[in-house]
């Protein structure tokens, strides 16, 4: 059972708490195998650092038989916002099998851990990847036991390897031990870096340690069966890998051309709205065209009916309603042409055409006559209820 408390309390200086919670609890609810614990990690330029950890094995189907794998994964403080640093964990009886998944050291490189999604990966998705993935290439292989003459185990499906295999070199692991009893391991490589080495090729799978203890079919000799079986596990594993790498060069141009199609479709709706704005506006612009147009014949046909028409007196061409509206209207009338009078009389004293006295005596006549105008238009319309 899961002490949740003391989980709550490990990931309390994690980033996301929850999120790191929630994903280690859906695993350990799934497979019984897995527990967590705290413990020092030390990554590879000597930084260490208190985290939790899932140890424990998983469940692996491999030519019919089902076998523990224990492995230990390593939750970072981002967890789940980056990818879990992941490692083969093999009893003293059982030796790491090299691949091109599984380094020297134990080290595990998948895909899924290269391309971590955050809010999308999680640590379900990732053991249901090494299941399938240990199910084609199991990580580990049972060690020759003490005392024995043979380098390896009688049993005739584990073959000593070629003389022309030479395993991948390694840096010696000089991380410090951590706490839980096994070394430090360098980190996950970077985004930039190749996430999965290319090793040179190596032999025929060897049998995985099963969960039972012991190993199938231990007869001391190799027969021409086992030979046969051996050679069809290399070229099977040899087609896989060709297989592997078709699929995912497929899958990665597949993305291409999706990503492709999707800023198509982008564009073609960027397109589509501009096309529907431009529909717009020209109907917009036919119609003012057309309303234009309209307009234009009313004052062709407006101009020639005036054209055809005589002269009309201005003083016929505005009629009052009442007779105190007309006397209003002369009245204004009569009291603008004192004003321009007045100011004609000022530009003739200024120019020298008449004298001063002659100036002041007009003046004071047009003034007076000005005052009385001024003070009948303002009795009209008080007369005609009018703003005064």
């Amino acid at each position: 059972m899961v002490d949740n408390e003391r989980l709550r309390q490990w990931l309390c200086n994690y980033q996301n708490p929850d999120g790191a919670f929630r994903d280690v609890l859906s695993v350990v609810k799934q497979y019984r195998g897995l527990h967590p614990e705290q413990d020092i990690y030390t990554f590879n330029d000597g930084t260490r650092m208190e985290l939790v950890n899932l140890c424990g094995t998983i469940p692996v189907k491999y030519k019919g038989s089902v076998y523990n794998i224990p492995i230990c994964i390593w939750l970072i403080d981002t967890h789940p916002k980056n990818a879990p640093i992941c490692y083969v964990k093999p009893t003293s009886d059982m030796a790491i099998k090299v691949s091109m998944f599984v380094d020297q050291n134990g080290k595990i490189y998948l895909p899924y851990l290269h391309d971590w999604i955050p809010n999308s990966s999680d640590l379900l998705g990732l053991i249901q990847v090494l299941i399938v993935t240990f199910g084609e290439q199991p990580p580990v292989f049972a060690r020759a036991k003490e005392g024995s003459d043979m380098p390896y185990p009688s049993n005739s499906f584990m073959p000593q390897p070629s003389a022309g295999y030479m395993p991948p070199t390694y840096p010696p692991n000089t991380y410090p031990p951590s706490a839980s009893g096994f070394g430090g391991y360098p980190p996950y490589p970077p985004k930039t870096a190749n996430a999965y080495p290319v090793y040179p090729p190596y032999p025929a799978p060897y049998t995985p340690y099963p969960a039972g203890g012991g190993f199938p079919g231990a007869t001391g000799t190799i027969k021409d069966e086992h030979i046969r079986e051996s050679l069809l596990s290399a070229i099977e594993d040899k087609l896989l890998r060709r297989m592997k790498e078709q699929f995912q060069q497929g899958q990665a141009e597949c993305e291409t051309l999706k990503r492709t199609q999707d800023e198509l479709k982008q564009g073609k709706t960027k397109l589509d709205g501009i096309l529907s704005r431009m529909e717009k506006e020209k109907n917009d612009l036919d119609k003012n065209i057309t309303l234009l147009q309209d307009k234009e014949q009313e004052l062709d046909k407006a101009i020639e009916r005036i054209s055809n028409q005589e002269s009309i007196d201005v003083d016929d061409a505005v009629i009052t309603t009442a007779p105190l509206y007309k006397q209003l209207l002369n009245a204004f009338a009569e009291e603008a042409a004192l004003e321009d009078a007045i100011y004609y009389m000022g530009e003739a004293l200024r120019c020298g055409v008449i004298d001063l006295d002659v100036f002041l005596r007009q003046v004071r006549t047009l003034s007076r006559k000005q005052f009385m105008l001024r003070a009948l238009m303002q009795k009209c319309r008080q007369k005609a209820g009018l703003s005064v």
